[in-house]
């Protein structure tokens, strides 16, 4: 994906420099553009991993599973765009993308219980902030509401008691909070691109150094040849 990524960008800034299009078509065009693609790899996989298990039945539960993998892709893709935006080299931008997506999922509420990760930055702001806390909710809300258990519990009560989540608001806010999370992160991805546009005629003057002063020195041979001899 980040090298796709790459070459995108890459293909972008000639096209650009020709005049083709500008910043925020490019955007536009590939967010739609990888659309279609985003939704086969969500959809044939997302089949495979639903029912082999026998998660909750049901179509509106299987359609809601599809429609969060595929806002997770969009999401991943976004942050990689920005990543490659601001990185230019691939290795780099290779480490600094999986350093970022590690660090997320860790602060998302699933290795450790949101009641359980420290306070400071992993859950403040972190764990707030990752899309990864509304994917893990989004995903059992969907598994466990309305199920009911031989030892008198419910689905709820296990969300709320074992993986601690936030019941005051539905799944589907949290697919909007991924949602709009993508359409943040491209705005960001086209901010950065725009911003680069400005700032690199201002860097490349400021790095340039200012040429030498060169001093010419021209001989009048006529003259040289003409001096009277200076006896000694």
């Amino acid at each position: 994906l980040l090298t796709i990524l790459y070459i995108n960008i890459q293909v972008f800034e000639r096209e650009r420099l020709n005049g083709h299009y500008g910043a925020t078509a490019f955007v536009v065009g590939n967010s739609f553009s990888a659309v279609p693609y985003l939704i086969i790899i969500s959809l044939v996989p997302g089949a495979i991993v639903y029912y082999l298990p026998g998660l909750h039945k049901g179509y509106q539960h299987f359609f809601y599973f599809v429609l969060l993998l595929f806002a997770c892709m969009m999401l991943v893709e976004s942050l990689m765009m920005i990543v490659a935006s601001l990185v230019p080299n691939y290795l780099l931008g290779i480490i600094t993308g999986s350093g970022i997506q590690g660090m997320m999922i860790l602060g998302g509420g699933f290795f450790q219980l949101p009641n359980d990760i420290p306070k400071i930055f992993w859950k403040y702001p972190l764990y707030y902030i990752v899309f990864h806390k509304y994917a893990y909710q989004g995903m059992f809300k969907n598994e466990f509401e309305g199920l009911k258990f031989d030892n008198n519990q419910d689905g709820e009560q296990i969300l709320r008691d074992t993986w601690q989540l936030e019941l005051g608001y539905s799944k589907w806010v949290d697919l909007a909070i991924l949602f709009g999370m993508v359409v943040v992160y491209r705005l960001v991805f086209l901010g950065i691109i725009k911003a680069t546009e400005k700032l690199k005629p201002v860097v490349k003057a400021f790095m340039a150094v200012p040429p030498k002063p060169t001093t010419q020195i021209i001989e009048n041979l006529e003259a040289v040849a003409y001096l009277p001899e200076v006896k000694v």
